[in-house]
């Protein structure tokens, strides 16, 4: 063994070590329970001009090969005023000016650098349309904020955060960004993107009343529905799950209100959208998430839409999803980003997300990641990301796995899982929380599993056995095994071992890039029958995630 991997396992060794609980897994693969949506493949960032950088682009690429042309990126700032420049919580395309007679002048060229980055690395945008320009705020200075972590959060809610002066250029400046994408970029093409007014407009990214934010948004709409017919289109993008009664009011609104932008009843929506925040907390020194708190706004919320049964089939995306709510925050309490809390909490999350939606029955099409990466800042800084400087987080690759999966969702059952209703209201406190999402496409079934505590402590792994019932007779024809835990598919404990180097040599770096890959490792040994399943084994170790392919020879091949 390497020297490098010799310590990396000294690091990663538990002080005491315990034995492995048993933990049995039933997967029923003749029972399909309908489509497993892709509802991953959605990411966002407040920092749209890192999307035209080196990792930015980069990281771009990574995402698009997952699912080229289905992977969707939502960005703030795509209308704020500036000339590109990226910074924290900020970015700007300087799309919209006035000359001294007030007349508009529209300028294009960032923010069609920023969906080219997306076009060509097979990402397409989710179009948030704000922020406000200078020329149109109605409360203009101070306009650009030079946030850091250790500012106030609240200092962020500038000039950009204010109504339009002037709701005819609001939506005249709309309508000719849309008409100008569906020239430059074909009306096919953005047929197929999301398009949604502002961000959380229930909380300080909005400076209007909830009337005007309404107003905003009937302009909006009816401009890009006006430049593109059949434009997807929807809302609102609210903070804290229903934010109150704000997603119900909005939701009223567009299917009875009158609409300000034509005088007539209702706005177009065509998709649902909000956002729901987990929150994380120091408890004994130690990082304890708050898994619970992102699940109870995606029940709130998803019973609020259910209320309508009009709306039962209308797609919903969770347009922010994850553990807080600030990316470029810092923090003790945020000590969970560069390893495997975040990977085996988003790996536990997700299929929990689509639980609540059966349980509710409304359709959920996506929820949607907040984290990119940060150009120019120091590796593992500590922000929600999904990459350093290149350099791929854990986190990353649990995408990767769930992009490996497709087909039918199949029931699982697991003794080890805590169940959906004691997740919502306890969250992961006592017991780990050890389950399981699986699928068939054809011959071939995927299990992810996955081991997840809310608290950042060591713990003993659990032994694993998967009966599979109604799977295809005999063993796999191949059976693969990716895994991400401590060692692997883990680069940031990799950069620990190696001192938490900020400059990298050559050869650390090519290390820290084959450690931040989606490793596969040695797949079970043996198979057996039991009770007319195919059953495995595997050891999966506290906070680790795997991914089992298994796949059958059809019949006749080869002959």
């Amino acid at each position: 063994m390497k020297p490098t991997l010799l310590l990396l396992a000294a690091c990663a060794a538990p002080l005491v070590a315990e034995d492995p609980f048993e933990v049995k897994i039933r997967v029923d693969a003749d029972r399909p329970m309908g489509p497993l949506k892709p509802i991953w493949r959605f990411f966002g960032a407040d920092e749209p001009n890192y999307a035209t950088m080196t990792h930015g682009r980069e990281l771009l690429g990574e995402l698009g090969e997952m699912k080229p042309k289905q992977v969707f990126f939502r960005a703030h700032n795509l209308m704020t005023s500036g000339n590109g420049e990226a910074a924290l919580k900020w970015g700007s395309t300087g799309m919209y000016g006035e000359d001294g007679r007030g007349r508009p002048i529209y300028d294009w060229e960032i923010v069609d650098g920023i969906f080219d980055a997306y076009l060509e690395n097979g990402v397409r945008p989710y179009v948030q349309i704000g922020f406000m320009p200078e020329a149109l705020s109605v409360k203009s200075h101070p306009y650009r904020h030079h946030w850091t972590p250790r500012a106030k959060y609240d200092e962020i809610y500038t000039g950009w955060a204010y109504p339009p002066k002037d709701y005819d250029k609001w939506e005249e400046l709309v309508f000719q960004w849309a008409r100008h994408c569906a020239e430059k970029y074909g009306r096919d093409e953005v047929l197929q993107w999301y398009w949604q007014t502002w961000n959380e407009p229930n909380i300080g990214y909005w400076r209007g009343s909830r009337e005007e934010f309404f107003k905003l948004h009937d302009h909006a709409i009816h401009a890009v529905r006006r430049a593109i017919p059949g434009a997807l289109v929807g809302g609102p993008d609210v903070a804290g799950g229903p934010g109150g009664d704000f997603l119900e009011k909005f939701i009223d609104h567009c299917l009875e209100g009158t609409n300000a932008a034509t005088g007539e009843k209702g706005t177009p929506m065509d998709f649902i959208s909000f956002h729901a925040k987990g929150s994380p907390k120091m408890v004994d020194g130690r990082v304890q998430m708050g898994i619970a708190n992102q699940l109870r706004d995606i029940d709130r919320a998803f019973g609020v839409i259910g209320r309508y049964p009009g709306l039962r089939q209308t797609p919903i995306v969770i347009g922010e999803s994850d553990p807080e709510g600030c990316a470029a925050c810092q923090g003790p309490q945020l000590a969970y980003r560069n390893g495997t809390m975040y990977s085996s909490y988003t790996a536990a999350s997700f299929p929990r997300k689509m639980d609540l939606a059966r349980k509710h029955g409304v359709n959920l099409e996506g929820a949607l990641t907040w984290a990119f990466e940060f150009e120019d800042t120091p590796y593992f800084a500590g922000f929600r990301s999904l990459a350093t400087n290149g350099i791929d987080k854990p986190v990353l690759n649990v995408f990767r796995m769930f992009s490996k999966m497709s087909g039918e969702r199949l029931p699982v059952e697991s003794d080890g899982d805590l169940g959906l209703d004691e997740i919502v209201r306890h969250g992961v406190r006592g017991k780990p929380d050890v389950g399981a999402l699986a699928s068939r496409d054809g011959s071939r079934i995927a299990v992810l599993s996955w081991h997840y505590h809310d608290d950042d402590l060591a713990g003993a792994a659990a032994r694993v056995s998967v009966s599979l019932a109604g799977a295809p007779e005999g063993r796999p024809a191949a059976v693969r095994h990716f895994r991400v835990d401590q060692e692997r598919s883990n680069a940031f404990t990799l950069w620990q071992a190696l001192g938490s180097p900020q400059e990298p040599t050559e050869a650390q770096l090519a290390e820290l890039e084959e450690a931040s890959r989606l490793a596969e490792i040695e797949g079970p040994a043996s198979f057996r029958e039991d009770a007319g399943a195919l059953v495995y084994e595997f050891e999966l170790p506290r906070q680790g995630v795997s991914l089992h392919l298994l796949e059958w020879a059809e019949p006749g091949a080869g002959e």
